[in-house]
């Protein structure tokens, strides 16, 4: 029996009426309640005020009944030494301080009820494992300097924030992080970054929280930097209160988030979503939009402009939760987030995108690029990244009606020859070969076509579908409103597809729809929510672009003239799809698959 379990249930008691009732000041030593392991080991950045922090933790287990043995040696972390602590501490940790041995040894400690307490730059550590990134709740990202701001105390019950009162103004240290982790975590203070200069969480900005993780406990904060913080009474009252529900003496409401809002759109259309464009104001340059030699804002690699103007990706507040918005209006449940491997662009995004998608009642699945070097081995370890760190996400899209499998879509998988590799994970996912040809797709789990034309006239469509239905398999055809990159990519003598105000979209639901063409899809698939260079998209296009680039409007569209056509395509979408899910129900629910 692991140590951190040892204690009765009255000792604890005991424990903890002297914890509550020995002044931090007293020189009374209470029974210990706990023995907590602080870890400051650093491969990056080392912070000067680790050793305050040490002495801080020291005093406090004095007083507080805990006792504290500090080390920067990981071979402490082994199943049988972490059996004697009751909570771990990464006080002020960057860089890669553990390997896969001691890695696996503190997941296992804390998934089986051990106590995990990060202390700021423990959010600066092991930024290559998925599970640590679950564990601390985000990833640094980066910093302005040290100035004074205020903190919002969002929950005041807990034991390391119940001395507090609504704000709090402090000088400090403050992060950004990567993604915010709100909608995964217990947020228990946040940042008003109108109080600061530097603040690059589009106004949400959380900095301490608690998190359940396995049988075990998670809290974490971002103060903590300075050396003077850890003489701060109040500070130091916030660090017991995290160790006393680290170490599971004082319980507290750590639990998940509010659910997301109950889908509302079909969970059997899913849309094309491209997270990759970049603007100055919030990438530091313009990324995508100059594609074909353009020099944006007015001028881009499109024919047509969008109506939200060259906008940003990591825009989360803005040009990202007006998306999902739109997402909702267009009757899709679901967007297929195209990603291009680990810690690249989109993949930082991620997060972000996920947490503006739950607010909608989106949900997200995945589109795997060819990135250079891909494999059908680092394909299946991309889809276990996946969902190592994003599969806990409420918006991570999981089908119901596919034994709550999540979905990936491979792209230009006939590029590889060998998926064997795939065998290891398409028994908990749906891996989908973009083909129609059924010969090319052992060990996936179904096909998509992706194609912006070739829905026009459906070839191979119906051998495809009653092939998937046949043998279990998903069959989820693509179509799309039309196709034209002549601004893209000049001199493409790539066929184009024009929109004819709508004909094209509907001719390609047809196909999809008519039994005897399209193959009674599971899924329908769109090409594409935002793909500009391609002009394939539904999003909302300017009714009024720039002059002089020669851009194409949605004008006309199912009848509809001026600012009233830029949604044509959202509206037509939401049309089909409720045709769609008629069709399904009809037929007793989506085909393929189990």
């Amino acid at each position: 029996m692991s140590r951190r379990l040892r204690r009765a249930p009255a000792a604890l008691a005991l424990a903890l009426t002297a914890a509550v009732t020995v002044p931090l000041t007293s020189s009374a030593h209470a029974a210990p309640a706990a023995d907590v392991l602080v870890f400051s080991k650093t491969a990056g950045f080392r912070h000067d005020s680790i050793p305050a922090g040490i002495d801080a933790l020291r005093s406090l287990g004095q007083s507080g009944g805990f006792t504290v043995t500090a080390t920067e040696d990981a071979a402490v972390f082994t199943p049988g030494k972490l059996a004697g602590y009751e909570a771990v501490v990464f006080l002020n940790t960057t860089g890669d301080v553990l390997d896969g041995a001691q890695q696996n040894a503190l997941k296992s400690y804390v998934d089986s009820g051990g106590g995990y307490l990060g202390v700021h730059a423990a959010a600066d550590t092991e930024y290559d494992w998925p599970y640590y990134g679950q564990l601390v709740g985000a990833y640094f990202k980066s910093h302005p300097a040290i100035q004074r701001a205020t903190v919002v105390n969002e929950d005041r019950t807990h034991p390391a924030t119940s001395h507090l009162g609504p704000t709090w103004s402090r000088t400090d240290e403050w992060y950004n992080y990567r993604a915010n982790p709100r909608t995964g975590v217990h947020v228990l203070q946040s940042l008003d970054e109108s109080t600061y200069g530097g603040g690059e969480m589009a106004g949400d900005h959380p900095i301490t929280w608690c998190r359940a993780q396995g049988q075990g406990r998670s809290f974490y904060t971002g103060l903590g930097h300075t050396a003077e913080s850890y003489a701060d009474p109040a500070f130091r009252t916030l660090l017991l209160g995290a160790v006393r529900y680290a170490t599971g003496v004082a319980p507290a409401d750590c639990g998940p988030p509010d659910a997301a809002p109950p889908a509302e759109g079909s969970q059997n259309v899913h849309l094309f979503y491209y997270p990759w464009y970049g603007s100055p104001a919030v990438n530091g340059s313009w990324r995508h939009w100059p594609q074909g030699g353009h020099t944006p804002p007015d001028d881009i690699g499109a024919d047509l402009y969008p109506a939200l103007g060259p906008y940003d990706s990591g825009d989360m507040a803005g040009a990202v939760a007006q998306h999902m918005k739109w997402v909702k209006r267009s009757g899709a449940g679901v967007i297929v987030y195209s990603w291009w491997g680990r810690g690249g662009y989109e993949d930082k995004l991620a997060e972000g995108v996920l947490d503006a998608a739950a607010k909608e009642g989106i949900e997200v699945a995945w589109h795997l690029e060819p990135y250079a070097g891909r494999t059908g081995a680092s394909t299946a370890a991309d889809i276990m990244y996946l969902n190592d760190t994003y599969g806990r996400h409420p918006a991570f899209h999981r089908s119901a009606e596919h034994g709550g499998k999540p979905a990936f879509y491979v792209f230009e998988s006939l590029r590889v020859t060998d998926w064997s590799a795939l065998d290891a994970v398409t028994g908990q996912n749906i891996v989908l070969a973009q083909t129609t040809d059924t010969t090319k797709i052992a060990h996936f789990s179904g096909m998509y076509t992706y194609d912006g034309i070739a829905g026009a006239t459906a070839p191979g469509w119906k051998q495809a579908g009653d092939y998937a239905r046949a043998h279990g398999l998903i069959w989820a055809p693509s179509v799309a409103p039309g196709y034209v990159d002549d601004r893209a990519v000049p001199g493409n003598t790539t066929p184009t597809l024009g929109r004819a105000g709508g004909a094209a979209y509907d001719k390609q639901w047809n196909n999809a729809l008519d039994p005897a063409v399209g193959g009674d899809p599971a899924w329908v698939s769109v090409t594409s929510f935002n793909e500009w260079h391609e002009g394939s998209s539904i999003e909302p296009a300017d009714s009024s672009p720039p002059g002089g680039q020669g851009y194409q409007t949605f004008e006309g569209a199912y009848g509809k003239t001026g600012a009233a056509a830029e949604t044509a395509y959202l509206d037509r979408t939401a049309y089909w799809a409720d045709r769609f899910e008629d069709r399904l129900a009809g037929r007793g629910g989506a085909s393929g698959g189990d």
